[in-house]
């Protein structure tokens, strides 16, 4: 045997292991998780009732400073009112790669909010290639919206979207429970997160097929979720608007959320016509 096909044969040999090891990865909820994403939701629904326990309310002074509060919440499915789409795009210069998550609007002006995200642990950050590698496990975090949205919108740097989305009440009603469904899912069958086939925007739209059947075709807002906006705007999903740009500087919303952070009504301060 030549030394060449001795060296190609520990390669392949090398090779097969990590692809074999990679495989043979199992997620788990049993890790020194980062502080924003330490406990997954606990759901129970009870007739038209749903009360989810560890709801995060962080009060932020910095993206990694903060008061960590858990809450434990209770809404009626019957008092479902609205749901906004957030779309929070990582770079102004290219707006393909983007987080994106769903609010909920009740009657009496509560709102619950759910994010699908890659759980990280302790000390770690995201990477869009550590994604693709079974790195990360998924979580959906379920959150008051000064927290998943006025972190983003104050503290992150990043541009943050809120799109009132048209909806009947059967379809929010029945998003809203397939995403806690999941949520709570997570604690008993832990997942991988994958940046292409398992983010946070093709995961969402996988529910939103299922609550609202030939509703919504990803197309490229699967793939580059930043021009997610862009379907919505074309399937007359937004309220009041025709055009993309009309509805990216009508709905941006970094500055009202910078002036209601510390207000009480700050998701009515958000929601506040210019």
């Amino acid at each position: 045997m030549s030394l060449r096909t001795v060296v190609l044969v520990i390669v392949a040999l090398f090779l097969a292991a990590g692809v074999g090891a990679w495989f043979m990865r199992r997620p788990s909820n049993d890790r020194e998780w980062s502080g924003d994403q330490a406990r997954l939701p606990r759901v129970r629904f009870d007739g038209r009732f749903v009360h989810v326990q560890d709801v995060r309310n962080f009060r932020y002074r910095s993206e990694f400073d903060y008061d960590a509060r858990w809450e434990d919440r209770t809404w009626d499915l019957d008092r479902l009112a609205s749901v906004s789409f957030v779309l929070v795009p990582l770079s102004e210069k290219w707006r393909g790669p983007a987080h994106s998550f769903v609010t909920f609007g009740f009657d009496d002006g509560s709102y619950a909010s759910v994010s699908i995200e890659a759980r990280r642990q302790r000390g770690e950050r995201y990477s869009p290639l550590k994604g693709l590698l079974r790195n990360y496990e998924l979580i959906y975090v379920v959150g008051d919206e000064r927290d998943l949205i006025g972190r983003r919108a104050v503290h992150d740097g990043s541009p943050v979207y809120l799109y009132p989305i048209k909806a009947t009440k059967d379809a929010m009603r029945s998003l809203f429970t397939e995403l806690l469904t999941r949520a709570d899912a997570l604690r008993e069958q832990p997942a991988f997160y994958n940046t292409l086939t398992d983010n946070c925007t093709n995961l969402l739209l996988r529910h939103v097929e299922h609550a609202a059947p030939n509703r919504v075709q990803g197309g490229i807002a699967a793939v580059l979720p930043g021009y997610a906006d862009e379907v919505a705007v074309r399937l007359h999903l937004i309220e009041g608007v025709k055009t993309v740009g009309e509805a990216r500087r009508r709905y941006r919303i970094n500055d009202k959320a910078r002036a209601a952070e510390h207000a009480r009504d700050f998701s009515a301060a958000i929601r506040a016509a210019d």
